[in-house]
């Protein structure tokens, strides 16, 4: 059974930068895409960005430029470099597989940007 433990959220200033990392247990993490997921206050979980397994990756055009996500198979780890941060990118980050080939959610990592 796959888990998800997502970490380095936190506050930061509109314009600063975060790293997020996401550990999955459970085999075959490689041969599968992850995705970063948003949830702001109030609203649905969005995915905002994928990275195939083999290291494509795509995003939403509210991230485009600022965030690059990618992993290391390695470490079974998902991450999510978060540059120029907006208090709009506030919101419980959460990674997954995409839809369709989901597991169960993790805890997530809380970001808010504000200043």
């Amino acid at each position: 059974q796959v888990q998800l433990v997502e970490s380095g959220g936190g506050l930061v200033q509109p314009g600063g930068s975060l790293r997020l990392s996401c550990a999955a247990s459970g085999r075959l993490f490689s041969h599968y895409s992850m995705g970063w997921y948003r949830q702001a206050p109030g609203k649905q979980r969005d995915l905002i960005a994928t990275v195939s397994s083999s290291s494509t990756t795509n995003y939403v055009d509210s991230v485009k430029g600022r965030f690059t996500i990618s992993r290391d198979n390695a470490k079974n780890t998902v991450y999510l470099q978060m540059n120029s941060l907006k208090p709009e990118d506030t919101g419980v980050y959460y990674c997954n597989r995409p839809p369709g080939r989901q597991v169960d959610w993790g805890q997530g990592t809380q970001v808010t940007v504000s200043s």
